[in-house]
C-alpha cells in the first residue's frame, strides 16, 4: 500500500525505482517547466477488441501460399492501411522489455501486434502466424532460443553456436520480418524488370539449368545487425520495437555453404543494365507492416557489389534444399553485408538508378550518432548499414558462471569481419583488457574471405574472484573493435561491435587455500553455488586458529 511521504505518494517499489531497477515506471522530469508534474501519457489499453474483417485480399498467384503482392497496387495498400488505422487503437502497446524486465519465457516475446495486424486484414494472412510457428517446430532445432514468436526471430544457445565451423541448418539463426510463404517450386518464377535491356520471368528450373547459368557454391557468414544487442540494452535503452529490435544475444550469426547462381550472370542473361542503372532492388514475398502501412519486404544492393559475383541467388544450403523458413525456393545471399540485404522468398529484382527508397532500406537499419534519439531522430541522420564491421564474441564460459579451474580457463567463441575482410588475429584478456593473450593459429578455423573463424584458447588465469573475460579481433586490414559498449551504442541498437565482455567468478583450485576450502564444502555436502549464499553450515575459520593468529600479530589498532 502506498504511503504519503512529504506530500508525495511513496510506492512500495520506490527503492527499486530510485536505483534504476524500474525505469519504465519512472516519471519524466522536464527541467524546462516550472511545474514538475508527470507529463507521461497513459498508453495502456484495457482489453483487446476482436477484429472481424471479410477476406478482402486474395493470394497473388496459384501455388504461392502466403504471398500477397502489395508493391504493384498502391490502392490496395491504401485500403489495407485505412483498415489498420481503424483498429489500431484496440491493439496493445509494444511490450516493455528494456526498461522493464525481459520475460523469462521461450518464446521471450510473442509479437501480439503483428499477429493482430495479420488477422485484422483477414484472407490468407489470417492463418499465417500459426502456420509460420508450425514451420519453426518442423525445421528448427528443439533447443533454439525463440526471441520472437511472430514474425519468427530465433538463435541457437551459446553452447551450439560455434560447436561446428559450418552451422547446421536447424541451428542457423532466423530473423524474419513477416510470415513464411509456402511456394510450390514448380510454379515459381523470378521477375526481372526495371532498367534491364530484356525484362524476363525466369523459372527455378531455368535458374538451375547449368547450360544457361554456371553454378556457384560459396561459404558465407550471415550476421544480423542486432547480434549482441542485449549488451546495448543492458547499458542504455534504445528504440523498443520488439520486432525491429528483439533482444538478440551472440547467436544471430551463422555460416553455411550456399549454392546457386551469381546475380551478375542473371543480369547478363537479361541483356545487362541500361539507362544509368546502378542498384538492384530485391523483393521478398512476405507481408511486412511498418507504421500501420502494408508492404512487401524490399531492399537494394549496388551493382558494384553484384558485378564482383558477391550476390548469390541461392536454392541450396549446406548441400540441402533451402529450408522454407530460410527462403525456399530462392533467396539472396549478399557476401559480407548486413543480413537484412539477404532477402528470403525472392520473387522480383528491379534495376534502378539509385538505392531503394523503400522503408526497409531508407528508414530502417540505420546507424545513428550517440546524440540522436527519440527527441531528435531523423532518417537522414542515420548511416545505412551495409558492410558489417569486425566483431567477435565469447560463447564459453557464460556470463556470471562460477569457474573452478587449475590455473587456466577454456574460452571459446567466434570472430568475423564483413565486406571481404577476415579475422587475422583473435586476442582474449582475463582482466577486462589490460593483458591480452593471442589465440594460437592452430585453434582458429580456416580463414575465408566472407566467413567467420571459430576459436578456442586455454586462457592463463591466476587471479580469483570476479573477473571480466574480454575478446577482440583484428582483421586483415588491422581493423579492430571499439573498447566499450558505450562507444558503439546507438538509438537503433544496431551493430554491437565493441569488445565482448563476460564476467565470471574465478576459483583457482591450484591454490592450496582454495583447494582446502572446496574440500570442506564437499565434506559437509554443501553446494558452492549460488555464490551469494552465506556459508552458515560451518565456520570458515576455527576459533583456536583465529586466537593463535592474534597472539602472533599486532591488533587492528595501535596505542601510540
Amino acid at each position: 500500500m502506498a504511503a504519503i511521504v512529504a506530500g508525495k505518494v511513496q510506492t512500495p517499489d520506490e527503492w527499486k525505482r530510485e536505483q534504476g531497477m524500474g525505469p519504465s515506471e519512472v516519471l519524466l522530469r522536464d527541467l524546462t517547466l516550472n511545474d514538475q508534474s508527470n507529463i507521461n501519457g497513459d498508453s495502456s489499453k484495457e482489453g483487446e477488441k476482436e477484429v472481424d474483417v471479410d477476406e478482402l485480399f486474395a493470394e497473388e498467384l496459384p501455388g504461392w501460399r502466403g504471398y500477397i503482392e502489395w508493391e504493384d497496387y498502391p490502392d490496395k495498400r491504401a485500403e489495407a492501411a485505412a483498415m489498420l488505422a481503424k483498429v489500431a487503437s484496440t491493439f496493445p502497446p509494444p511490450p516493455e522489455f528494456q526498461l522493464g524486465p525481459i520475460p523469462d519465457t521461450n518464446p521471450v516475446l510473442e509479437g501480439v501486434r503483428w499477429k493482430m495486424w495479420h488477422k485484422a486484414l483477414g484472407g490468407p494472412l489470417k492463418s499465417i502466424p500459426e502456420e509460420s510457428w508450425l514451420r519453426v517446430i518442423q525445421e528448427k532445432h528443439v533447443d533454439m532460443l525463440h526471441l520472437l514468436q511472430f514474425p519468427y526471430n530465433g538463435e541457437p544457445p551459446k553452447r551450439l553456436v560455434t560447436a561446428k565451423p559450418i552451422t547446421p541448418n536447424p541451428l542457423f539463426f532466423v530473423r524474419n520480418h513477416g510470415g513464411i510463404p509456402d511456394i510450390d517450386p514448380s510454379k515459381y518464377f523470378l521477375r526481372l524488370d526495371g532498367l534491364v535491356k530484356e525484362p524476363k520471368n525466369i523459372s527455378l528450373a531455368d535458374l538451375q539449368n547449368e547450360e544457361l547459368f554456371p553454378r556457384q557454391t560459396s561459404m558465407v557468414t550471415i550476421q544480423c545487425s542486432g547480434t549482441r544487442r542485449i549488451e546495448q540494452i543492458n547499458e542504455y535503452a534504445g528504440e523498443g520495437d520488439e520486432m525491429i529490435n528483439a533482444p538478440w544475444a551472440e547467436g544471430a550469426i551463422g555460416t553455411a555453404q550456399w549454392t546457386g547462381v551469381s546475380l551478375k550472370k542473371v543480369i547478363k542473361y537479361c541483356g545487362g543494365l541500361i539507362d544509368g542503372a546502378k542498384h538492384l532492388e530485391l523483393y521478398g514475398a512476405e507481408t511486412y507492416f511498418k507504421h500501420l502501412e502494408v508492404q512487401n519486404y524490399v531492399v537494394s544492393v549496388p551493382w558494384s557489389k553484384v558485378k564482383l559475383n558477391e550476390v548469390l541467388l541461392a536454392w541450396e544450403m549446406n548441400g540441402e534444399p533451402l529450408p522454407k523458413i530460410h527462403g525456399y525456393p530462392l533467396r539472396v545471399v549478399v557476401f559480407g553485408y548486413i543480413g537484412a540485404r539477404s532477402v528470403k522468398w525472392l520473387y522480383r529484382i528491379k534495376a534502378i538508378p539509385k538505392p531503394s527508397q523503400h522503408p526497409v532500406q531508407s528508414k530502417e537499419y540505420l546507424y545513428f550518432n550517440g546524440q540522436v534519439g527519440k527527441h531528435n531522430q531523423l532518417y537522414t541522420k542515420g548511416i545505412q548499414i551495409q558492410e558489417m564491421p569486425v566483431s567477435s564474441a565469447i560463447m564459453e564460459p557464460l556470463s556470471k558462471e562460477i569457474i573452478i579451474h587449475n590455473g587456466s580457463i577454456s574460452v571459446k567463441g567466434w570472430a568475423y569481419s564483413g565486406g571481404g575482410h577476415w579475422p587475422e588475429r583473435v586476442e582474449v584478456s582475463p582482466d577486462g583488457g589490460f593483458v591480452w593473450y593471442e589465440v594460437p593459429l592452430a585453434n582458429l578455423s580456416p580463414k575465408r574471405k566472407f566467413a567467420w573463424r571459430t576459436w578456442h584458447i586455454d586462457l592463463p588465469v591466476d587471479a580469483e574472484g570476479w573477473l571480466e573475460l574480454t575478446v577482440r579481433c583484428w582483421d586483415n586490414s588491422l581493423n579492430t573493435q571499439p573498447t566499450f559498449v558505450r562507444s558503439a551504442w546507438n538509438w537503433g541498437l544496431h551493430v554491437t561491435s565493441s569488445c565482448h565482455r563476460v564476467k565470471i567468478y574465478s576459483v583457482n583450485k591450484s591454490k592450496k587455500d582454495t583447494r582446502e576450502r572446496l574440500e570442506l564444502f564437499e565434506k559437509h555436502g554443501i553446494p558452492f553455488a549460488p555464490l551469494t549464499r552465506p556459508t552458515e553450515e560451518f565456520h570458515i575459520q576455527e576459533e583456536p586458529e583465529v586466537l593463535k593468529f592474534w597472539e602472533e600479530h599486532d591488533p587492528r589498532d595501535v596505542e601510540d
